[in-house]
């Protein structure tokens, strides 16, 4: 007897083995196209999948990173702002004589330390820089000469200036905002000065603290601390930028601390000598990656041992139908042995129908799942591709199920599952998918919902989805900052009426008339391109449930669609079954 070289294949030595040791040299054979059809697919799936979320988490930090940054110098920018408006409407209302006053100085400094927080002292100096007076904790400043300060002299030259964070007579590191005012008797300008500790920075910077963020600090050009540094130290001391960002942008790249990378933003705090540096983790150092690849390596196992499990029990499977096929034949008579050959194929190929129809169902369900969750979420950066790929997969499921179906010698019709909903439960179900959306848009819902609104009989699926389309479609219409009213009522003892109304750019007369066309879509030249499928895959559920829907609009005024059904009365067809 001739043994194969590789006794898991059956190669044409195969011939020659006992019946037993083909059967299993077969299944084994079995085992090892099956598990590598089934394992290396999943295996690059699983690893373009972490590839892919680890690039959405990079970009997310990096996005992350810029809006923090920005909400940072838009705090301290909006900060300053009021107090240089506070300073500007003193220095306006006032006469140098008037401010040098103690007591009326006095008086105006409490007025805005309880305006503005961190305010430590209020100072009038005179052109040739002698502080002529002073109210604040440090009294021994009165007299004192500034004219060699170079805040003095950037004050005198600009209508305003704050400057960088310095230590001065006091030494306490503190910055100044001061305003400059021409003397019309002397023809000299004059300043009003006020102080602000560095612990107020602190302070402000204080609010922009995430659980990604690491650092945040201001420094000058100089490369001066001008607030305290989680890592780098504390006001004054010394640090080292890297790279600078040009006025009014945002610069944000990658370094290193220790094994670690994170991202640094650094932008320019607009009419201030400081830069504003915000350090935050990296996206392999953030916890939701760590538990994505934890719940990735599980998801993995679970799925290699389901697999295998089921490949092996499937291999074993067919093999024993091959067997049981050989012994048939070999038993039937030479002149039949065609027809019993094909029969015993049908017979195979049924079985594995009935096997393939439970996962491709799975398959399905899971699929229609994910493209609902990525339809819902309008900005998610890859929800064309997503949704694209979805609807491939399920188009081949479909295919697949059929092929199924005619193996097992019958066929199936799905109709629509009806039964009686309430269509204000409805309206209330798809209005928590979008709200997030809408809120974030800036769009307001109004409701007006008539109370103890009659039933009607519909599939509760399809109804979602109808609702879900025209409200999206509104918020895409409006974009952002308007409203969108939503009206049930009963308009006789027949019908019940829906009509969703935006505040959009409305749509032309000769676009209104094709609108429930087929690929007919108004969307082309935005970003997210439309498939022209939405409106009239509504149209199709509305009629197949027994429904009405008719648009109107107007240009520059809104859209609005009126939706009606029959309400659903006793003893009509079709109870029985839905009380069943």
């Amino acid at each position: 007897m001739i043994k194969s070289k590789f006794p898991l294949f059956c190669g044409p030595s195969s011939r020659d083995l006992s019946p037993k040791a083909r059967y299993r040299c077969m299944r084994n054979s079995l085992l090892i196209v099956m598990l590598a059809i089934t394992l290396i697919p999943l295996s690059i799936t699983s690893g373009l999948n972490f590839i892919q979320y680890q690039q959405l988490l990079r970009e997310d930090s990096h996005a992350n990173a810029r809006w923090n940054a920005e909400s940072a110098r838009a705090t301290i920018s909006a900060y300053l702002e009021k107090l240089e408006a506070a300073i500007t409407v003193v220095i306006d209302s006032y006469a140098f004589e008037d401010l040098s006053d103690s007591k009326k100085l006095e008086q105006i400094f409490k007025q805005l330390k309880k305006e503005h927080q961190g305010l430590v002292d209020l100072s009038v100096v005179g052109p040739d820089g002698i502080q002529s007076a002073y109210v604040g904790p440090y009294g021994g400043l009165v007299g004192k000469d500034y004219s060699d300060s170079l805040w003095f002299h950037k004050a005198l030259t600009r209508r305003m200036y704050v400057s960088e964070v310095f230590t001065g007579f006091r030494n306490v590191p503190h910055f100044v905002v001061a305003a400059s005012k021409k003397d019309p008797y002397s023809e000299q300008y004059w300043v009003l000065r006020a102080s602000i500790d560095t612990e107020t920075l602190d302070r402000f910077l204080a609010l922009a603290d995430t659980e990604a963020l690491e650092d945040i600090f201001l420094i000058n050009d100089s490369g001066k601390l001008q607030s305290a540094s989680r890592y780098h130290g504390g006001a004054m001391d010394d640090f080292q930028l890297t790279r600078k960002p040009k006025q009014n942008d945002i610069l944000i790249f990658e370094e290193m601390r220790g094994d670690s990378s994170f991202y640094r933003a650094v932008s320019r705090i607009q009419n201030t000598p400081w830069l504003l540096v915000l350090d935050q983790q990296g996206a392999e150092a953030r916890k939701i990656w760590h538990s994505f690849k934890a719940r990735l390596l599980l998801t993995l196992t679970l799925c290699f041992l389901a697999s295998g499990g089921m490949v092996v029990w499937l291999s074993r499977f067919l093999a024993g139908k091959f067997r049981e096929a050989d012994e048939t034949r070999d038993a039937i008579l030479s002149e039949t042995e065609h027809s019993n050959k094909l029969a015993s194929i049908g017979r195979l190929a049924a079985g594995v129908a009935h096997e393939i129809n439970n996962p491709l169902a799975i398959i399905g369900e899971k699929a229609g799942l994910m493209q609902d969750l990525v339809g819902l979420d309008q900005n998610f950066s890859h929800r064309e591709k997503f949704l694209d790929q979805l609807g491939s997969l399920q188009n081949a499921v479909v295919r697949a199920r059929t092929i199924t179906h005619r193996l097992l010698g019958f066929a199936r019709r799905m109709e629509t599952s009806l039964t009686l909903v309430q269509l204000n439960e409805i309206l209330q179900e798809v209005l928590s998918f979008l709200e997030k959306d809408a809120a974030y848009r800036n769009i307001h819902v109004i409701l007006q919902l008539q109370e103890n609104l009659p039933v009607i009989r519909a599939d509760h699926g399809q109804l979602q989805q109808v609702f879900l389309n025209v409200i999206n479609n509104a918020i895409d219409a409006i974009r952002n900052d308007g409203e969108i009213h939503i009206t049930s009522r009963r308009e006789n003892n027949k019908t019940v009426m829906v009509a969703i109304s935006d505040t959009g750019p409305g749509i032309a007369p000769d676009v209104l008339k094709n609108i429930f066309e087929p690929f007919f879509t108004t969307k082309g030249n935005e970003e997210k391109k439309g498939t022209g499928l939405g409106l009239s895959i509504t149209y199709g559920l509305v009629q197949k449930m027994g429904g009405k829907i008719e648009v109107s609009s107007e240009v520059g005024v809104g859209t609005t669609f009126i939706i009606t059904f029959p309400v659903y009365s006793e003893g009509s067809e079709g109870e029985s079954n839905d009380r069943a």
